[in-house]
């Protein structure tokens, strides 16, 4: 009896090193975070659009756009940047409300532990700089508490670059073209994030990270 194919898991795909199948952009239900639903919401609200509208312009669906301005669900950041480009919006305000229009001279402080938070299913993001909105870059610490393949519901891509540098704990890169490695402390990568990628920790204890990812600002 000829067998039905079935679409292979992300563990699968990233050990054969294939492309798999374009995953569904949902996030996974997580904690709420910084009123980010209700500021997301807010902007809805102001420009008069409805969640159906919100939707066509993103690519995210209603249910989705829903749950995360009701704070039921926390969106990973892929999400986050269709969402931001879809309604013409710097990421950077939905973590800060204070803006810098200053071109030039800029310069941002955040002390241990005063960056903005954001939680998903599989790490927990601090923002960094939220002071200054239209960053070229986005750096952000990061707790990685993913330590499977299987806590991801494919593979994370979205527009720009990325550069991690591990400082405590040790993590393991999926990359979609390469082969797993493995990044002790002080160890970093730096990949473009179009290409499928996740990021676990193997260490007993959350490893942390610094993120920085590119070409998430030109939204106008």
């Amino acid at each position: 009896m000829k067998k039905t194919a079935t679409r292979p898991s992300l563990r699968e795909a990233a050990a054969a090193e294939i492309v798999p199948a374009r995953f569904s952009a949902d996030a996974a239900p997580a904690e709420k975070s910084d009123d980010l639903g209700h500021r997301l919401k807010r902007v809805r609200i102001d420009k008069g659009w409805t969640l159906k509208e919100v939707s066509e312009r993103t690519g995210v669906a209603r249910s989705t756009l829903s749950k995360i301005e009701n704070g039921q669900m926390s969106p990973t950041y892929d999400v986050l940047q269709k969402i931001t480009r879809g309604v013409d919006l710097d990421i950077v305000e939905l973590f800060d409300q204070r803006r810098q229009n200053a071109p030039f001279g800029r310069r941002s402080v955040t002390r241990n532990g005063e960056g903005k938070p954001h939680r998903t299913g599989t790490y927990d993001y601090e923002v960094l700089a939220t002071d200054l909105s239209q960053k070229h870059i986005l750096p952000f610490k990061a707790r990685i508490r993913a330590r499977s393949l299987d806590d991801f519901p494919g593979w994370v891509r979205h527009e720009g670059e990325e550069f991690l540098c591990v400082l405590s704990g040790s993590v393991q890169v999926f990359t979609e073209f390469y082969a797993p490695v493995t990044l002790g402390v002080g160890d970093n990568t730096y990949f473009d994030s179009k290409m499928g990628h996740a990021i676990v920790s193997l260490s007993e204890d959350d490893a942390e990270v610094i993120w920085i990812c590119t070409g998430i600002t030109a939204l106008s």
